[in-house]
């Protein structure tokens, strides 16, 4: 059985010492969705919104919230990242907004953690740009697909069948 990595001997939090590990090129992608009523998604999808356009705003504060990961989470190293691409893709069979992040940094820890933060923060902010029109989105399905670099090397997630 592997062993949690943030935990020291006693059971403690502790950060994980890096330092002797190389700098490799480690790429993350994750995903995750905001489903709405239909009318919300329109209302997104024609640019009306009185607040601006509401996936311009999502994608920069996506890639904003990425770049401050180490602030948000504890024991998570802050690390150079070299790209952040935020796709966002209208669903209109759910309705929902889906989010895809790529992350990619040249360092010696993983990427897992930004690319998981950009997703969520853009979805936050669609929910944010949209609660007055509509306080019953979700938010769900947040996960990482895949990840490569390191020493544990390339991981990918088994899609399971699709759910609306």
């Amino acid at each position: 059985m592997r062993k949690l990595t943030h935990m020291n001997e006693a059971g403690e939090a502790r950060m994980v010492d890096v330092g002797g590990k190389a700098s490799t090129r480690r790429v993350a992608v994750a995903e995750g969705r905001i489903r709405m009523a239909r009318t919300t998604l329109d209302l997104i999808l024609a640019g009306g919104h009185t607040k601006g356009d509401v996936l311009a705003v999502a994608r920069v504060a996506g890639i904003m919230a990425a770049k401050r990961t180490a602030e948000l989470i504890p024991l998570c190293h802050p690390i150079p990242l070299t790209s952040i691409e935020v796709e966002l893709a209208k669903d209109p069979k759910v309705p929902a907004i889906r989010c895809r992040v790529r992350a990619e940094t040249l360092a010696q820890t993983g990427v897992e953690m930004e690319a998981l933060t950009c997703v969520q923060v853009a979805l936050l902010t669609i929910y944010d740009m949209c609660k007055a029109a509509d306080r019953g989105m979700t938010i769900d399905g947040v996960r990482l697909l895949e990840k490569s670099g390191g020493r544990s090397g390339r991981w990918k997630r088994k899609q399971a069948p699709s759910r609306t």
